[in-house]
């Protein structure tokens, strides 16, 4: 979540100081708030916005319709069924689910590629909306004003992360970002995790959905926590710890336990999973990274809608974000960061470095990036808090005369100067989309096919993964480490 979001969140949140008495509807009991339902449903409506401008939502009216009428269907079976919910899939890989105050919940097309039916996803969304009929997300802000610590309102896959964005050398690669951020991580308790549990449980069950499929997912999420350990393992590397629905929603062995334990005690008769539905659903969504976010394939960087491309060096790696491309070293401390110039700050070069840049002193130099105009300017600038700081960029006019900063950014002095070569490198590579580059620039698609007697050893040669593709796909259809399907069932595959 970004950190404009979150602080026009607290800042409404303050306003309700004094606090005020509800009743919470799951437990039947009066709480002291400082936010009411009026409160939580304008906060939600307005961090719903900015949600869709930092995501975007996935361009597959078949797929939200599918989403929604599941989770409309779970929340009027909910302790809050008057509100009005609303329920959107986000345009991007990362693998996660979370909701907001007042009825809004979010998964991403990047879990939906590795759950295996409908009733595992309205496990997903059961649980979420546990937590906004629970109250969950005011709860804590409450907590915290009282604690005297501010509020933020909003939450996040039980997470609330307050980050400084790309800003100097030490957070310009998501590493350092996120280890930056770490700080400002809260998370909801055991105690409410633990009730979204039994929500979650309780809503499936009202739908005719077996409960024990809030375990398949914890299962299915867990199995991909495992492949991402064995593929680090396989390139030398730490097991990573980014975030997705399990890292912000934590889950050890006692909380599957619990789980299991709150599944075990609903023995109604259920009707089938959904799979067949499901798949027909997802048939065609986009994998990974879509064609208006850009695809990186391996070093490459491809934007058909911008029309630019870009190659990291050797041993870097590109981390292609909403606001930001960023071309990073392997050690994490230098990147090259790319971004698009807004139109307000001016059409030319100079005008972008008088009106944007504001510098104290510098210099700049002509040159030619693959054909395409550039500037590059080397001075002190001063933010807005009036500290002065060294800086590197070069201004580059791309295809449809759109202005790109491309800023240098390394943790301190003598680490830039080390990698200033490759940074170099990086920046050259910058261009314009070339007829090889459009062929490159094919997105990746999931597809639903019958599984082959050569198993996934066969399918693997058909999918453009390259990353330990058998194993991504055992991991897609819930065979990681487990059975194989039968042969002619149908699974996903990626094309």
């Amino acid at each position: 979540m970004s950190p404009r979001l979150l602080l026009s969140l607290a800042a409404a949140a303050l306003l309700a100081a004094c606090g005020t008495a509800v009743v919470n509807p799951v437990t039947g009991k009066t709480e002291r708030t400082v936010m009411d339902e009026k409160a939580e449903i304008e906060e939600g409506r307005k961090a719903h916005e900015e949600i869709l401008k930092e995501y975007g939502a996935v361009q597959n009216p078949r797929l939200q319709a599918y989403v929604n009428d599941l989770g409309q269907r779970l929340a009027k079976q909910s302790h809050r069924a008057h509100l009005k919910w609303t329920f959107t899939v986000l345009d991007t890989p990362d693998v996660n689910a979370f909701a907001l105050p007042g009825g809004y919940v979010y998964v991403t097309r990047g879990i939906m590629a590795y759950l295996d039916s409908e009733a595992e996803l309205a496990g997903v969304i059961g649980h979420e909306i546990g937590h906004v009929t629970a109250r969950h997300g005011a709860q804590r802000a409450t907590r915290q004003q009282t604690a005297g610590i501010g509020v933020l309102a909003a939450t996040v896959l039980g997470a609330v992360l307050e980050s400084q964005g790309v800003s100097g050398a030490g957070q310009a690669a998501s590493q350092i970002s996120q280890s930056v951020a770490a700080g400002y991580i809260a998370s909801y308790s055991r105690d409410q995790e633990l009730q979204a549990d039994q929500l979650g449980a309780e809503y499936l069950a009202r739908n005719k959905y077996n409960p024990q499929n809030m375990v398949d997912v914890i299962g299915a999420l867990k199995a991909q926590e495992r492949y991402a350990a064995d593929a680090a393992k396989a390139e030398g590397k730490e097991a990573p710890s980014g975030a997705n629905w399990l890292s912000s929603h934590p889950s050890n062995d006692q909380r599957l336990a619990e789980i299991r334990q709150i599944a075990a005690k609903y023995k109604g008769s259920y009707g089938e999973d959904g799979r067949t539905r499901y798949q027909q659903a997802i048939d065609g969504m986009a994998f990974g990274e879509s064609a208006d976010q850009g695809l990186t394939r391996g070093r490459n960087f491809y934007h058909e809608g911008l029309g630019i491309a870009l190659t990291a060096p050797q041993g870097w790696k590109i981390d292609n974000s909403p606001s930001a491309i960023l071309l990073v070293n392997g050690a994490g401390d230098a990147a090259l960061v790319v971004k698009l110039v807004p139109p307000q700050a001016g059409k030319t070069h100079d005008e972008i470095i008088k009106n944007a840049l504001k510098p104290v002193s510098g210099q700049t130099q002509v040159r030619n990036v693959n054909g395409l105009a550039a500037t590059h300017f080397t001075g002190v600038l001063r933010n807005s808090q009036g500290q002065q700081s060294n800086a590197r960029l070069t201004l580059v006019t791309g295809p449809g005369d759109r202005n790109y900063a491309l800023q240098y950014a390394a943790r301190d002095a003598a680490t830039l100067q080390r990698n200033l070569a490759q940074i170099g490198e990086a920046e050259g590579s910058f261009r314009a989309l070339s007829a090889a580059d459009h062929k490159a620039a094919r997105p990746w698609k999931v597809d639903i096919v019958s599984f082959p007697a050569g198993g996934f050893t066969e399918l693997a040669k058909q999918s453009p993964l390259t990353t330990m593709a058998e194993q991504q796909l055992r991991l897609m259809n819930g065979a990681y480490g487990g059975a194989e399907p039968k042969v002619g069932q149908p699974v996903k595959i990626v094309r």
